[in-house]
Protein backbone atom coordinates (compact mmCIF):
# COMPACT_ATOMS: atom_id res chain seq x y z
CA UNK A 1 0.00 0.00 0.00
CA UNK A 2 2.81 2.40 0.80
CA UNK A 3 4.19 2.12 -2.73
CA UNK A 4 0.94 3.71 -3.95
CA UNK A 5 1.29 6.68 -1.61
CA UNK A 6 3.16 9.69 -2.97
CA UNK A 7 4.95 11.89 -0.45
CA UNK A 8 5.84 15.41 -1.59
CA UNK A 9 8.56 17.15 0.40
CA UNK A 10 8.91 20.88 -0.07
CA UNK A 11 12.62 21.56 0.33
CA UNK A 12 15.69 19.40 -0.11
CA UNK A 13 18.05 20.67 2.58
CA UNK A 14 19.73 18.60 5.29
CA UNK A 15 16.67 18.20 7.52
CA UNK A 16 14.43 17.51 4.53
CA UNK A 17 16.90 14.85 3.40
CA UNK A 18 16.63 13.17 6.81
CA UNK A 19 12.86 13.07 6.29
CA UNK A 20 13.26 11.70 2.76
CA UNK A 21 15.48 8.85 3.92
CA UNK A 22 12.96 7.68 6.52
CA UNK A 23 10.08 7.61 4.03
CA UNK A 24 12.19 6.09 1.24
CA UNK A 25 13.39 3.27 3.47
CA UNK A 26 9.77 2.65 4.48
CA UNK A 27 8.72 2.06 0.88
CA UNK A 28 7.04 5.33 -0.06
CA UNK A 29 7.25 7.15 -3.39
CA UNK A 30 8.83 10.58 -3.01
CA UNK A 31 9.08 13.85 -4.86
CA UNK A 32 11.26 16.68 -3.59
CA UNK A 33 10.45 20.25 -4.65
CA UNK A 34 13.14 22.92 -4.67
CA UNK A 35 13.93 26.47 -5.74
CA UNK A 36 16.10 27.33 -8.76
CA UNK A 37 19.18 28.06 -6.64
CA UNK A 38 19.14 26.17 -3.33
CA UNK A 39 21.28 27.79 -0.65
CA UNK A 40 21.90 24.82 1.67
CA UNK A 41 25.26 24.92 3.40
CA UNK A 42 25.50 21.26 4.49
CA UNK A 43 25.68 20.29 0.82
CA UNK A 44 27.26 16.86 1.38
CA UNK A 45 24.02 15.59 2.94
CA UNK A 46 21.37 17.36 0.88
CA UNK A 47 19.26 16.09 -1.99
CA UNK A 48 18.90 19.65 -3.28
CA UNK A 49 22.45 19.43 -4.68
CA UNK A 50 20.88 17.45 -7.54
CA UNK A 51 19.58 20.78 -8.90
CA UNK A 52 23.20 21.75 -9.64
CA UNK A 53 24.87 18.43 -10.37
CA UNK A 54 22.07 16.22 -11.70
CA UNK A 55 22.56 13.66 -8.93
CA UNK A 56 23.08 13.82 -5.18
CA UNK A 57 24.03 10.73 -3.17
CA UNK A 58 23.44 10.81 0.60
CA UNK A 59 24.13 7.58 2.46
CA UNK A 60 21.87 4.97 0.83
CA UNK A 61 19.61 7.34 -1.10
CA UNK A 62 20.12 9.23 -4.35
CA UNK A 63 18.36 12.33 -5.60
CA UNK A 64 18.04 12.93 -9.33
CA UNK A 65 17.08 16.20 -10.96
CA UNK A 66 14.03 16.03 -13.22
CA UNK A 67 12.69 18.83 -15.40
CA UNK A 68 9.01 17.83 -15.37
CA UNK A 69 6.61 15.75 -13.29
CA UNK A 70 6.20 13.39 -16.26
CA UNK A 71 9.70 12.09 -15.42
CA UNK A 72 8.76 11.18 -11.84
CA UNK A 73 7.78 7.53 -12.34
CA UNK A 74 10.82 6.69 -14.48
CA UNK A 75 13.09 8.29 -11.91
CA UNK A 76 11.49 6.32 -9.07
CA UNK A 77 11.72 3.09 -11.05
CA UNK A 78 15.45 3.71 -11.54
CA UNK A 79 15.86 3.80 -7.77
CA UNK A 80 16.33 7.55 -7.33
CA UNK A 81 14.30 10.25 -5.61
CA UNK A 82 13.14 12.87 -8.12
CA UNK A 83 14.06 16.49 -7.37
CA UNK A 84 12.01 19.09 -9.25
CA UNK A 85 12.26 22.87 -9.35
CA UNK A 86 8.85 24.04 -8.20
CA UNK A 87 9.20 26.66 -5.46
CA UNK A 88 5.47 27.35 -5.19
CA UNK A 89 4.35 23.72 -5.24
CA UNK A 90 2.33 24.23 -8.41
CA UNK A 91 2.47 20.54 -9.28
CA UNK A 92 0.87 19.41 -6.03
CA UNK A 93 -2.75 19.98 -7.08
CA UNK A 94 -2.24 17.81 -10.16
CA UNK A 95 -0.35 15.02 -8.41
CA UNK A 96 -2.70 14.77 -5.41
CA UNK A 97 -0.13 13.26 -3.02
CA UNK A 98 -1.05 11.42 0.15
CA UNK A 99 1.02 13.82 2.21
CA UNK A 100 2.80 17.14 1.80
CA UNK A 101 5.67 17.90 4.16
CA UNK A 102 6.94 21.47 4.31
CA UNK A 103 10.63 21.11 5.13
CA UNK A 104 11.75 24.46 3.72
CA UNK A 105 12.66 25.69 7.22
CA UNK A 106 12.00 29.29 6.23
CA UNK A 107 10.66 30.10 9.74
CA UNK A 108 7.47 31.20 8.01
CA UNK A 109 4.84 29.49 5.89
CA UNK A 110 5.73 29.57 2.19
CA UNK A 111 2.23 28.71 1.01
CA UNK A 112 1.62 25.23 2.42
CA UNK A 113 -2.00 24.66 3.44
CA UNK A 114 -4.18 21.74 4.52
CA UNK A 115 -6.06 21.51 1.22
CA UNK A 116 -2.86 20.42 -0.54
CA UNK A 117 -3.17 16.81 0.63
CA UNK A 118 -5.07 14.50 2.96
CA UNK A 119 -2.22 14.93 5.43
CA UNK A 120 0.02 17.98 5.79
CA UNK A 121 3.05 18.33 8.05
CA UNK A 122 5.16 21.41 8.78
CA UNK A 123 8.66 21.43 10.24
CA UNK A 124 9.49 24.09 12.79
CA UNK A 125 8.12 27.59 13.40
CA UNK A 126 5.86 29.34 10.91
CA UNK A 127 2.96 26.87 11.02
CA UNK A 128 -0.05 26.44 13.26
CA UNK A 129 -1.23 22.85 13.68
CA UNK A 130 -4.94 22.54 12.97
CA UNK A 131 -4.92 25.64 10.80
CA UNK A 132 -2.02 25.68 8.29
CA UNK A 133 -1.12 21.99 8.60
CA UNK A 134 -2.33 18.92 10.45
CA UNK A 135 0.83 18.44 12.51
CA UNK A 136 3.84 20.61 13.31
CA UNK A 137 7.15 19.01 14.30
CA UNK A 138 9.39 20.73 16.81
CA UNK A 139 12.83 21.41 15.32
CA UNK A 140 14.57 23.20 18.18
CA UNK A 141 17.28 21.16 19.89
CA UNK A 142 16.40 20.15 23.42
CA UNK A 143 13.91 18.00 25.27
CA UNK A 144 11.09 18.57 22.75
CA UNK A 145 13.06 18.00 19.54
CA UNK A 146 10.91 15.88 17.21
CA UNK A 147 7.73 16.31 19.27
CA UNK A 148 4.45 16.16 17.32
CA UNK A 149 2.35 19.27 17.86
CA UNK A 150 -1.33 18.79 17.02
CA UNK A 151 -2.52 22.18 18.25
CA UNK A 152 -0.52 25.37 18.08
CA UNK A 153 2.97 26.13 16.87
CA UNK A 154 6.59 25.12 17.36
CA UNK A 155 8.85 27.19 19.57
CA UNK A 156 9.70 30.55 17.96
CA UNK A 157 13.00 30.88 16.16
CA UNK A 158 15.65 32.41 18.42
CA UNK A 159 18.20 32.88 15.68
CA UNK A 160 20.74 31.07 17.89
CA UNK A 161 21.83 27.55 16.84
CA UNK A 162 21.60 24.77 19.41
CA UNK A 163 24.73 24.12 21.44
CA UNK A 164 27.16 21.46 20.17
CA UNK A 165 30.49 20.84 21.82
CA UNK A 166 30.11 23.97 23.90
CA UNK A 167 29.58 26.18 20.85
CA UNK A 168 26.29 27.75 19.82
CA UNK A 169 25.99 31.06 17.97
CA UNK A 170 29.59 30.80 16.77
CA UNK A 171 28.89 27.56 14.89
CA UNK A 172 27.00 29.17 12.03
CA UNK A 173 28.61 31.95 10.01
CA UNK A 174 26.61 34.61 8.17
CA UNK A 175 27.52 36.80 5.22
CA UNK A 176 28.71 40.22 6.43
CA UNK A 177 28.25 41.77 2.98
CA UNK A 178 26.46 41.11 -0.30
CA UNK A 179 28.29 39.45 -3.15
CA UNK A 180 29.35 36.17 -4.72
CA UNK A 181 30.96 33.48 -2.61
CA UNK A 182 34.47 32.28 -3.45
CA UNK A 183 35.45 29.28 -1.29
CA UNK A 184 38.96 28.94 0.09
CA UNK A 185 38.46 25.73 2.09
CA UNK A 186 36.25 22.70 1.42
CA UNK A 187 33.55 20.87 3.36
CA UNK A 188 35.26 18.22 5.46
CA UNK A 189 38.40 20.28 6.16
CA UNK A 190 39.66 20.74 9.70
CA UNK A 191 40.16 24.47 10.11
CA UNK A 192 41.98 26.40 12.79
CA UNK A 193 40.78 29.51 14.56
CA UNK A 194 41.29 32.50 12.30
CA UNK A 195 41.79 30.48 9.10
CA UNK A 196 40.20 31.84 5.93
CA UNK A 197 37.13 29.88 4.82
CA UNK A 198 35.81 31.88 1.89
CA UNK A 199 35.68 35.33 0.40
CA UNK A 200 32.68 37.54 -0.39
CA UNK A 201 33.17 40.72 -2.41
CA UNK A 202 36.79 40.89 -1.32
CA UNK A 203 36.04 40.33 2.36
CA UNK A 204 37.61 37.22 3.89
CA UNK A 205 35.46 35.12 6.22
CA UNK A 206 37.50 33.38 8.93
CA UNK A 207 36.85 30.48 11.31
CA UNK A 208 35.90 31.69 14.81
CA UNK A 209 37.34 28.53 16.42
CA UNK A 210 39.05 25.28 15.51
CA UNK A 211 36.71 22.64 14.17
CA UNK A 212 35.35 20.67 11.23
CA UNK A 213 33.99 22.67 8.32
CA UNK A 214 30.69 20.79 8.06
CA UNK A 215 28.94 23.18 5.70
CA UNK A 216 29.85 25.83 3.15
CA UNK A 217 27.55 27.53 0.67
CA UNK A 218 28.07 26.73 -2.99
CA UNK A 219 30.80 28.44 -5.00
CA UNK A 220 29.58 31.41 -7.03
CA UNK A 221 26.23 31.92 -5.32
CA UNK A 222 25.21 35.50 -4.66
CA UNK A 223 24.38 36.12 -1.02
CA UNK A 224 22.90 39.00 0.89
CA UNK A 225 24.04 40.28 4.30
CA UNK A 226 22.95 37.96 7.10
CA UNK A 227 22.58 34.80 4.97
CA UNK A 228 24.00 31.58 6.38
CA UNK A 229 27.18 30.70 4.55
CA UNK A 230 29.08 28.17 6.67
CA UNK A 231 28.78 25.70 9.55
CA UNK A 232 31.68 24.66 11.79
CA UNK A 233 31.45 21.72 14.19
CA UNK A 234 33.83 21.80 17.19
CA UNK A 235 33.79 17.99 17.18
CA UNK A 236 36.49 17.26 14.63
CA UNK A 237 35.72 13.52 14.53
CA UNK A 238 32.15 13.90 13.19
CA UNK A 239 31.37 12.07 9.93
CA UNK A 240 30.32 14.96 7.70
CA UNK A 241 29.20 12.53 4.97
CA UNK A 242 26.22 11.33 7.04
CA UNK A 243 22.82 12.68 8.04
CA UNK A 244 22.87 14.45 11.41
CA UNK A 245 21.27 13.25 14.62
CA UNK A 246 18.82 16.14 14.42
CA UNK A 247 17.77 15.30 10.86
CA UNK A 248 17.27 11.63 11.77
CA UNK A 249 15.13 12.59 14.75
CA UNK A 250 12.95 14.94 12.71
CA UNK A 251 12.71 12.42 9.87
CA UNK A 252 11.47 9.77 12.27
CA UNK A 253 8.97 12.21 13.73
CA UNK A 254 7.60 13.05 10.27
CA UNK A 255 7.16 9.36 9.47
CA UNK A 256 5.47 8.81 12.83
CA UNK A 257 3.14 11.75 12.19
CA UNK A 258 2.10 10.42 8.80
CA UNK A 259 1.49 6.85 9.97
CA UNK A 260 -0.46 8.05 12.98
CA UNK A 261 -2.65 10.43 10.99
CA UNK A 262 -3.12 7.90 8.18
CA UNK A 263 -4.36 5.27 10.65
CA UNK A 264 -6.85 7.77 12.08
CA UNK A 265 -8.22 8.54 8.62
CA UNK A 266 -8.86 4.82 8.05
Amino acid sequence: MRADKLVVIRGGGDLATGVAQKFWRSGFKLLVLEIEQPTAIRRSVTLCEAVYTGYAAVEDITGKYISATSETDACLESGSIPVLIDPNGACIAHLQPAVVIDAILAKRNQGTHRAMASITIGLGPGFCAGEDVDVVIETMRGHDLGRLIVSGSALPDTGIPGEIGGKSAQRVLHAPVAGKVSPIRRIGDIVGEGEALCEIAGEVIRAPFTGLLRGLIRDGLSVSPGMKIADIDPRTDVDWHTISDKARCIGGAALEAFLWLDSRVK
